[in-house]
């Protein structure tokens, strides 16, 4: 089977998908790699795609998406490099894979994949759950049940997809979906691209649920995964072979939150470390941290989530100021200022 893989990201980002595309080529030396980019490097950092470790680079602009500057004003960092996974998955289908699949750029796979190889021949459709055991722990249903209620059942740091039948189909929607609706609006029932996939099990055939305890380990799962280590150096979480762990949330965030349900299983805290050393390693200091091409108007001024949002919602706007990124006379900047004076 031809199999492509992917992962979004922007620079700020390159030192974790480097990892990701590390690790998956030391398990899958002949799978195809391919970094979905939004963004532009920084000055000062020589971006060399021949000297990475994935096999294929698509900019943002590649994708075809019709006014891209006014589209990706729309959208904030995390909203705008989960809305392209969608298009990118789409037009993928006709690029002569078998299967495509998509990873976070946190993730590191520390198994073999295979198993999903054999699942594709059978679904055309293959996600996993934020969470495969119910929690009994007050503390951990609010963090843990209670948050995939509100961000999505399936987690979609991870999906694969047949590049045929139901897996097509569910591209070219899920393409449709992201375009328009891929927003951080949980009061509307949005959170970026996964509460759409709450719809996938209702409105698609050939769909798997992966409950083994292997994949997608994250700290909103840890409450019911017991990670080991075996003398072979065999890592297995709940008796299965671990296969990818999401790195979620690296820093203080993440630290706490691992703390918190790891308690004594102390083989996590060996794996964070792992992964700190790794994404350590990878890290350009010629990359500003949190740098982001599209977080700035014109003359360097940071772009308020609100002059997003007031932008994405106002079609007279978008019509009147095709370019917000820009400063100076005419500009929406200028016109955000005289409104707010």
């Amino acid at each position: 089977m031809k199999i492509l893989v992917y992962s979004s990201f922007t620079f700020s980002y390159l030192n974790r998908a480097r990892v990701l595309f590390q690790t998956l080529r030391r398990h899958h030396p002949d799978w195809e790699l391919a970094a979905l980019i939004t963004d532009k490097p920084p000055e000062g950092f020589a971006f060399d795609p021949a000297s990475e470790p994935f096999d294929r680079l698509v900019w943002a602009d590649d994708l075809g998406i019709a006014d891209l500057r006014s589209w990706l004003f729309k959208h904030d960092v995390v909203e705008v490099c989960t809305a392209v996974k969608g298009p990118f998955l789409h037009q993928a289908c006709s690029w002569g894979f078998d299967a495509v699949i998509y990873m976070d750029p946190d993730t590191a796979v520390l198994g073999s994949l295979d198993p999903l190889v054999g699942w594709l021949g059978e679904h055309d459709i293959l996600l996993t759950p934020h969470l495969i055991d119910p929690n009994d722990d007050h503390a951990a249903i609010l963090d843990n049940d209670l948050s995939a209620s509100r961000t999505g059942i399936f987690n979609l740091g991870f999906v694969a997809i047949r590049t045929m039948g139901e897996g097509a189909r569910f591209a070219k929607w899920w393409n449709d979906r992201l375009l328009s609706y891929c927003y951080d609006d949980m009061p509307n029932g949005l959170f970026v691209d996964q509460r759409w996939c709450d719809h996938v099990p209702a409105l698609f055939d050939r769909v798997k649920i992966i409950r083994d305890p292997g994949y997608n380990v994250a700290s909103w799962n840890l409450s019911t995964r017991k990670v080991s280590i075996e003398k072979d150096g065999r890592i297995l979480v709940n008796g299965a072979p671990l296969r990818f762990w999401h790195f979620t949330k690296l820093g203080a965030v993440g630290d706490a939150m691992t703390r918190r349900y790891a308690g004594r299983n102390f083989q996590v805290y060996e794996l964070w470390a792992w992964y700190k050393r790794e994404v350590a390693a990878a890290t350009d200091p010629a990359i500003p941290e949190r740098w982001w091409a599209y977080g700035a108007y014109a003359d360097g001024r940071p772009i308020a989530k609100s002059d997003r949002v007031l932008y994405r919602e106002r079609g007279d706007l978008r019509a009147a100021f095709p370019d917000p990124f820009a400063s100076g006379p005419g500009s929406f900047q200028e016109w955000l200022e005289l409104e707010s004076a």
